[in-house]
């Protein structure tokens, strides 16, 4: 597998990169992954079953559009590619630092230059893409509460039913979505897709981010998810707040927002993630 990977990165750069260090990496739970090194280059290697090579071309579809927007660092993809039974993804390697109160002003002033560019004038990407190893689909729609609401809620609960966990008639559930956002129309932004603290690393004060599941979207889905599972420091949002403010209704959205989340969590992980479900669609829909 190893000799495979090492030919990859070789045919996408000059030069001839040989392994002399490799480094297993904790903290993730859908991949696999490495810190490899050798002849003064350094990379950074996701690895997962052969059939995952899609969603790894999706990451890097992903990648390459926060990269041309221009706001916010992320690491460059080398390449993709599989061997016998696996999949691979070879990245930047980036020396991350610990976090700092700079970083965190750094970051949310850069998510907030990102969001202003808009760019699209309706919801979705040019391509389906991957929520940590679940589908996303994101087709084009012209109208925020129909999009949210269909192919973020409805998708996640279709998900959940044919795994045999119901949580009401689909169709009311999304209606009812349907209805919370009818009248909100917000300007489309690209979004990160899945920001939380552990897609999150600092190189000293410089933010970089990873994993991302882009579309585009309403901005606030990406603040809205940012305190779902270990809440950003509070500088991070009083400086987006002072770069681009925030609508005074969006508390109003921001469980709405996170039960994407929840559900999708539910879906991969099952557990408390499902009554933690059950719960929020009880207090936001009844």
């Amino acid at each position: 597998m190893w000799q495979a990977i090492v030919e990859h990165i070789n045919s996408e750069q000059d030069g001839q990169f040989d392994i002399e260090q490799k480094q297993q990496l904790t903290g993730g739970n859908i991949n696999i992954a490495y810190h490899i090194s050798g002849k003064g280059q350094q990379f950074f290697v996701k690895i997962n079953q052969r059939e995952q090579l899609e969603q790894f071309e999706s990451e890097v579809l992903s990648l390459q559009a926060l990269q041309q927007a221009n706001c916010i660092r992320v690491p460059a993809s080398i390449c993709t590619g599989q061997t016998i039974d696996k999949a691979f993804l070879v990245l930047e390697y980036l020396p991350l630092s610990n976090e700092t109160v700079p970083g965190w002003r750094n970051l949310a002033q850069q998510l907030a230059l990102l969001h202003k560019q808009h760019t699209q004038a309706m919801y979705g990407f040019d391509w389906d893409n991957s929520l940590g190893t679940t589908a996303q689909p994101n087709k084009w729609q012209a109208n925020w509460s129909s999009f949210f609401s269909e192919q973020r809620l409805g998708w996640q609960l279709q998900l959940l039913l044919e795994q045999g966990f119901g949580f009401g008639k689909i169709d009311s559930l999304v209606e009812k979505c349907r209805q919370r956002l009818q009248h909100y129309q917000p300007p489309p932004s690209l979004l990160h897709g899945d920001l939380w603290r552990g897609n999150v690393g600092f190189v000293t004060d410089s933010p970089a981010v990873f994993d991302p599941a882009c579309y585009y979207g309403d901005r606030e889905t990406d603040i809205a998810f940012t305190t779902l599972f270990g809440r950003f420091p509070e500088q991070f949002y009083q400086t987006y707040q002072e770069i681009y403010p925030l609508d005074k209704t969006y508390t109003e959205r921001q469980d709405l927002y996170n039960l994407y989340h929840v559900l999708n969590h539910a879906y991969l992980f099952r557990g408390a993630y499902l009554v933690q479900a059950q719960e929020m669609i009880k207090q936001l829909f009844y």
